[in-house]
């Protein structure tokens, strides 16, 4: 059967009608299709910033050792117990500063550790909101303090405060101080991160332990700490890089002489101290001395990266357990 003229452009109009709100949707869902691929991309972009960064400073640290290795043995610069290489008679044994920087870290732990986890089982089961509002922010404002006053603050406080009350014998500069005030300013890093990890404890997890007749401490050591120890380990291992990659305050109050020792009352030297010291003064570029700073920034690095594949695989197998 024949269509009328009216039929047939009716049918047109219907025709149109329809297309157009499907076109409209198909340009939408474009629209919103090409903004998150942009999104994507933008991320993608920011993660790869910061992969080459790693990369970038890898290399460099690398490529300048290795001219510092062409002076220096490989078996010298990782087993001598002396380290003088801005002397006339230069020694380039790393222990030393190791030493150092791994006493001031362990001391530094020892503070911030149980200090930081008793903050953070207080914020996270015990505290009222209000109080909670008011404790997290200050302990943030601790961790905006510039680390050159905590430096002072160690050298013309600390230190004469304990000479006059429980160490008299204690020296000007030590690494006992040092350590402690490092670890004062890293307890803000793990009571935060890891009250964060304990209030993501799922609450049916509390109940439960509640239902059984635990109270609430029984339940935060019980119950939450070992629900959230993965977040907690992180927040350890991050504040032990911190502790580790201090700078400012080593140098004021530990001392810059490089001594091979691990008793936390005596003056020493660390790694990122002597790399400040150095990059202070006026070595030539290409020289032996300055080479050193990439050589002793080489075994930070590595120490950092050893400490954060450690946290992982702990993360990892707590993980597994709870």
């Amino acid at each position: 059967m024949k269509e009328s003229p009216e039929m047939q452009q009716s049918v047109a109009l219907g025709t149109a009608a329809a297309a157009g709100p499907v076109t409209e949707d198909l340009k939408h869902k474009r629209g919103r299709i090409l903004k998150e691929r942009l999104i994507e991309l933008l991320l993608m972009l920011a993660g790869l910033v910061a992969v080459f960064t790693t990369v970038t400073i890898t290399v460099i640290l690398v490529y300048e050792s290795l001219g510092f290795f062409q002076f220096v043995t490989v078996w010298e610069f990782l087993t001598g117990t002396v380290w003088t290489p801005l002397f006339a008679n230069p020694s380039y044994g790393i222990l030393p500063l190791v030493s150092g920087t791994l006493t001031i870290t362990f001391v530094a732990l020892i503070v911030a550790v149980p200090m930081g986890t008793i903050i953070a089982i207080y914020l996270s089961e015990f505290a009222p909101h209000r109080v909670r509002e008011i404790i997290k922010p200050a302990l943030e404002l601790i961790a905006a303090v510039p680390t050159i006053v905590f430096g002072y603050f160690a050298l013309l406080f600390v230190t004469p405060l304990l000479q006059a009350t429980i160490m008299p014998n204690l020296p000007g500069f030590n690494m006992l101080v040092p350590g402690i005030v490092v670890g004062v300013a890293t307890i803000p890093t793990i009571a935060s991160l890891a009250e964060d990890a304990m209030r993501a404890v799922p609450m049916s997890m509390r109940e439960g332990a509640y239902a059984v007749g635990s109270n609430k401490l029984q339940t935060a050591l019980r119950v939450v700490m070992p629900a959230s120890v993965s977040g907690v380990v992180a927040a350890y291992v991050l504040a032990a890089a911190r502790a580790i990659g201090e700078t400012m305050v080593v140098a004021i109050a530990a001392g810059q002489n490089a001594n091979f020792t691990f008793n936390p009352m005596e003056a020493a030297a660390t790694l990122t101290a002597y790399i400040a010291q150095v990059s202070l003064g006026d070595l030539e570029h290409g020289s032996v001395a300055y080479r050193s700073i990439f050589a002793a920034g080489l075994i930070l690095l590595l120490m950092t990266l050893v400490l954060n594949v450690a946290g992982h695989f702990l993360r990892r197998r707590f993980r597994r357990t709870y």
